[in-house]
């Protein structure tokens, strides 16, 4: 049924408090997330010399927990107290962290990071929960606009006060702060107060699998769904292939630092807010399945002009134009899956989504450490480049292909 309440505004919904504190309590935690995950690349690259395989695998122990447990922790949070689940997972993820200040062992890294992923994995669905609670009528998509733009916030600044905290005051910096901003998260979010409105279905007796199987059925035999849902898999397979070796192209091709590595991710999320700023007005021409598709091959493009040249200046064209396309794919990808999934099955549906994006990045990221260390970077991102120019062109093809059809029925 439609709604008859006016949308409300970013000034608007943050004059509702508990949502101002769990936005708060999002932008300290992203902003710590990010300092620690920039400050162990630094560290497995610059300090322990990682080959591209060790380097890879730091966001491979990251995402791994997400692809297996995300679907299944959805599941449980659905039936669990919200709040904790929230509180709980900042203070298990801060107190993995503090591990991370005394050890520079990689495998102690990897299990770390894995460990904080998997708990991450029931914080997500919680905060989804919390953020459609909270938000006053009229405003959940504004709530769920202010969460994006702090991780996009988080990806700007982050990275380079990352890099130059690594190079002034040493990565165990990076990662005491993380541990205060998840204190400070898991405070915020303990002063809320989050009723959930549940009915009885919410609380059915269906098993873990049967859940599991009604949300990745809807997904596949939902057109749309499940051309996002491709297409996000098959993106972020090359997205991956490249951004997971960065740190190397900065350290072997552009002959530079911890701090370069850093300004090169805020590109990125410079790029992802002035993309984001355009895709109100792009959506209003284009539906949101052709938006991906040219997304797609923009990506393409960013990824082929920083291989082709392997300059500093051509690398940084390369980031911005990456994320401004990154920003389209993401945010229409979200607001489809929402507007097309009912509301009973959207949690089960978007951490079935979240999983498989995370199985084609694990998946990517096992074969980029091997075939650049056999081909070589720059043959690494030529490959990327043109894997996304091809889902690119193939989605579109595919596009007109069912225009066609449909005209003609």
């Amino acid at each position: 049924m439609a709604s008859t309440v006016s949308p409300l505004g970013f000034r608007e919904v943050l004059q509702n408090t508990a949502v101002k504190r769990l936005w708060f309590a999002q932008v300290i935690s992203i902003f710590g997330d990010f300092l620690a995950i920039f400050a162990i690349f630094s560290v497995v690259t610059f300090q322990l010399h990682g080959t591209p395989v060790q380097v890879a695998m730091v966001l491979i122990s990251f995402l791994t927990p997400l692809a297996i447990f995300s679907p299944v922790a959805g599941v449980y949070v659905d039936k669990w107290n919200v709040k904790a689940v929230m509180v709980a997972s900042d203070l298990l993820r801060g107190a993995l962290v503090l591990v991370l200040i005394f050890v520079r062992d990689l495998n102690v890294i990897y299990g770390t990071l894995f460990a904080m992923s998997f708990v991450s994995s029931f914080f997500m669905p919680a905060q989804a929960i919390a953020v459609k609670t909270l938000a006053p009528e009229g405003g959940l998509l504004s709530v769920n606009a202010l969460m994006t733009q702090a991780y996009y916030g988080g990806q700007i600044i982050a990275p380079s006060v990352s890099g130059a905290l690594v190079d002034l005051a040493g990565a165990n910096t990076c990662f005491a702060l993380d541990v205060i901003s998840f204190l400070a998260s898991a405070a915020l979010v303990a002063s809320l107060t989050i009723r959930r409105h549940t009915s009885g279905a919410s609380q059915n007796t269906a098993s873990v699998l049967s859940s599991l199987r009604q949300g990745l059925s809807f997904i596949f035999t939902h057109p749309s769904i499940s051309f996002i849902m491709i297409s996000l898999a098959c993106g972020m397979f090359a997205v991956r292939c490249f951004g997971s070796l960065l740190s190397l192209w900065v350290r072997d091709v552009l002959l530079s630092t911890a701090r370069t590595f850093g300004v090169l991710n805020t590109l990125i999320g410079l790029g992802m807010i002035t993309g984001a700023q355009m895709v109100r007005k792009a959506a209003a021409k284009l539906p949101p399945e052709r938006l991906v598709t040219f997304a797609l091959s923009g990506m393409g493009l960013a990824v082929a002009i920083t291989a082709a040249f392997g300059e500093l200046i051509s690398t940084i064209v390369g980031m911005l134009l990456l994320g401004f396309c990154a920003a389209f794919i993401t945010i229409t990808s979200q607001t489809l899956t929402q507007q097309e999934t009912p509301p009973e099955m959207l949690g089960r549906v978007s951490s079935s989504m979240m999983s498989m994006m995370a199985v084609s990045q694990v998946i990517s990221m096992v074969v980029a450490g091997p075939v650049a260390e056999r081909v070589g970077l720059r043959n690494l991102y030529y490959a990327s480049a043109v894997l996304l120019a091809v889902v690119g062109v193939t989605g579109y093809m595919q596009l007109r292909k069912r225009h066609f059809r449909a005209a003609a029925a």
